[in-house]
């Protein structure tokens, strides 16, 4: 099928980078009239995030327990994600699974040719073929997309708004430099704050733009509706410990492991009802078109 944009989805993700930048340039002005030497912690952070970039696919299946495997080990795996690689028009990723009930998936990688799609053991046992498909062909639209490029940007300056609150305080001692430090610290805590919630609002419209690409590679918005409901209702069936253990990996996941309140209304996925309701609304558009 023809790989069509959401242009209202887009355009409300461009309104979220517009402020985002927005908010980052009032950032940066404020900073820069208190710290002469401003330059040098963003060019340290600038290090940092440029390394968790080229090394954010090791480190998220490092955390996840996840390894490569082989067609050898996993041949209907590796026949799925050659087939929807080829209709996706995407390099084929690397394949990885983690030895865990939770049943999810995620991908990772800088680019389109450095790219892993990941899933548990958890997701293979519970899903079937069109909604192990539907799974995978979301995941791989986050790599088409390049959605961890975009949300690496997008989190820069906001890294270096945390840094500040949590480690400014250090500086504060210096006779001259505390007042400045304050001031820095209760915008940086504010620009961090805001930021925060921009960054999963960017986050949650690409999880819309990802199902629809997912749609779009497999032709069955139904399946991957199916295979959400699923793997939204064995998540209760999960032991706490699990879950909390494999919360920090939510930005990834198809599903996002749920944590308390704070982590429902800050979340980087929309509700599971939401992103049924649109496939469903795509599949109509897609019967009668």
């Amino acid at each position: 099928m023809e790989w069509k944009t959401d242009w209202g989805l887009r355009g409300r993700m461009a309104f979220t980078m517009f402020l985002l930048f927005a908010l980052y340039v009032v950032f940066v002005g404020v900073l820069s009239l208190y710290f002469g030497d401003f330059l040098f912690p963003v060019i340290m952070l600038g290090a940092f995030s440029i390394a968790q970039y080229f090394f954010s696919d090791k480190l998220a299946l490092r955390s996840m327990g996840a390894r490569e495997v082989s067609p050898e080990e996993y041949p209907d795996l590796h026949r799925r994600m050659d087939r929807l690689s080829q209709q996706a028009d995407l390099p084929k990723p690397t394949v990885a699974v983690a030895d865990t009930q939770v049943p999810n998936a995620f991908a990772t990688g800088r680019n389109k040719k450095n790219a892993t799609v990941a899933v548990t053991t958890g997701l293979l046992q519970v899903l079937d073929e069109d909604e192990l498909d539907g799974v995978l062909a979301h995941e791989l639209a986050h790599v088409k997309n390049r959605d961890v490029m975009v949300m690496t940007i997008a989190s820069f300056l906001s890294t270096i708004a945390f840094f500040i609150v949590r480690w400014g305080w250090l500086f504060s001692g210096d006779n001259r430099q505390g007042a400045p430090v304050v001031v820095a610290i209760l915008v940086s805590l504010l620009v961090w704050a805001v930021s925060f919630l921009l960054i999963r609002a960017l986050s949650r419209y690409r999880e819309y733009t990802a199902d629809r690409g997912a749609a779009l590679i497999t032709g069955k918005p139904g399946a991957l509706a199916s295979a959400l409901m699923t793997i939204d209702g064995r998540m209760d069936r999960v032991p706490k410990e699990d879950l909390r253990e494999e919360a920090e990996m939510n930005a990834f996941f198809i599903i996002p492991v749920r944590a308390g309140f704070v982590g429902r209304i800050a979340s980087t996925h929309p509700s599971t009802e939401n992103r049924i309701e649109r496939l469903r609304d795509l599949e109509k558009e897609m019967a009668s078109a």
